[in-house]
């Protein structure tokens, strides 16, 4: 874990952080009293909603809140709902979060146990959507996305998280049931483990190849180990799905193992927790728990201005609440004290070439951020490679001027998806 603020090297070695020789269990969270959910649709006034305060749901009941809804989450609590209420998601979409308050009792909607033994793709997507590790059925079961390579993730893309390092070091017949689960379930001809450099695999599955991959950042990226181990380059404005290559965690494999052993959904997630000290410690409690009962497990008090950061210091994002509950895809918390977040700046580009020499997809940062900062969305991707963009964040670390490169990639690129929509749609539309 990285002890001060992420910025000012020039040419950083940073290696990812390493799972113990004998790692010891989680410590569990116990369920709170309130649960989380958060549901990525928008309450709409004209509509009945499905679900609504003070109804009585079930562990393992799905809620989605209009009939013709495509989205939905699936409760891992018995109990009473006690809010419904929307809330601004990532660039102002506005979503909707679910508050219920847990009971203890053995109701159970096991709607998986009459497909455990033999089950559909399509099954699999509609029951293990909720599944610790967030296994990405819906890509699998795209039919334009044509799959011929599942890659199963044994390192950990980002750094403070040794989550999927974890499970491919204590559960390996669970991790071989799951990738044998897959290669039925799927038909895709090739299957690839990646481990940590110097990680030794203890089983054997037919057609299965295991790549090392390299100790430092930003290797352990989709987009790195297509380049680096595949051979392939993702071309701009693709994803690895695009062109058949699709990634899961080695928790969602465990956790599919485990679905399919039990016959039913388990919703326990593991999750790395890196406190204002640097320690880092390993939990594992319910999704939809907030992370101030993690909090309060741990003994880690936040002050205002301290900041919450969800997954790792490159690729994570902040929230600004306490109860921002765990979500299926979380591998790590990182607090860090308001004293010690790195400062950010609206200054101009000095032109010290550090983000070009460090950025991997060869892109000329310095000039890309200047038509980010100026909106000019399309000559960003037409001229500068904005498209090209891997989003590692290592521009934002070695930036001089401290200028949030990051950010302002991000946003580009949902702008440039939000004007492509905007087009299809004028064109649907005659």
């Amino acid at each position: 874990m990285i002890k001060r603020p992420f910025t000012g090297l020039s040419q950083p070695k940073l290696k990812y952080d390493s799972v113990e020789s004998d790692p010891k269990g989680p410590e569990t969270v116990l369920m709170p009293s309130n649960i989380l959910l958060l549901l990525n649709d928008s309450l709409d006034s004209l509509r009945t909603s499905l679900i609504k305060k003070e109804d009585q749901v079930k562990k393992g009941e799905k809620l989605s809140l209009y009939t013709e809804s495509t989205e939905y989450v699936i409760s891992p609590v018995s109990g009473v709902i006690k809010k419904i209420e929307s809330y601004p998601g990532e660039f102002g979409n506005i979503k909707t979060y679910l508050v219920i308050g847990t009971e203890e009792n053995d109701d159970f909607v096991n709607d998986f146990e009459e497909h455990a033994d033999k089950f559909e793709l399509e099954a699999a997507a509609k029951l293990l959507k909720s599944l610790p590790g967030a296994p990405p059925f819906e890509t699998l079961i795209d039919p334009t996305k044509k799959i011929h390579t599942l890659v199963i993730s044994g390192v950990d893309e980002d750094l403070a998280s040794t989550t999927r390092q974890y499970f491919l070091s204590t559960a390996p017949e669970d991790l071989k049931e799951g990738i044998k689960i897959l290669q039925n379930l799927t038909k895709i001809p090739k299957i690839i483990l990646t481990v940590p450099e110097g990680f030794n695999v203890e089983f054997e599955i037919s057609g299965m190849q295991v790549f090392n991959i390299s100790s430092f950042y930003p290797n352990a990226l989709p987009e790195m180990i297509m380049k680096n181990q595949l051979k392939t380059t993702v071309p701009q404005g693709k994803t690895c799905e695009d062109i058949g290559v699709c990634f899961i965690s080695s928790e969602a494999v465990v956790s599919i193992a485990k679905a399919c052993r039990d016959k039913k959904v388990h919703f326990e997630k593991l999750v790395c927790v890196t406190g204002k000290d640097g320690v880092q410690k390993r939990i594992k409690t319910s999704i939809g728990t907030p992370v101030k009962s993690i909090f309060k497990h741990l003994n880690i008090h936040t002050n205002k201005n301290d900041r919450i950061v969800i997954g790792g210091p490159f690729k994570g994002f902040s929230v600004f609440t306490i109860y921002h509950p765990v979500q299926p895809c979380m591998d790590s918390i990182i607090v860090q004290d308001a004293g010690i977040i790195p400062f950010v700046s609206d200054s101009a580009c000095i032109n010290c070439g550090k983000c070009i020499k460090i950025c991997p997809a060869n892109i000329p940062v310095n000039l890309l951020v200047r038509q980010l900062e100026a909106n000019l969305f399309e000559e960003a991707k037409e001229t500068f490679d904005l498209e090209s963009c891997i989003e590692c964040g290592l521009c934002s670390y070695v930036c001089t001027a401290k200028i949030p490169i990051f950010q302002y990639i991000r946003l580009g690129k949902h702008e440039l998806l939000k004007m492509k929509t905007e087009t299809e749609k004028e064109g649907a539309n005659g």
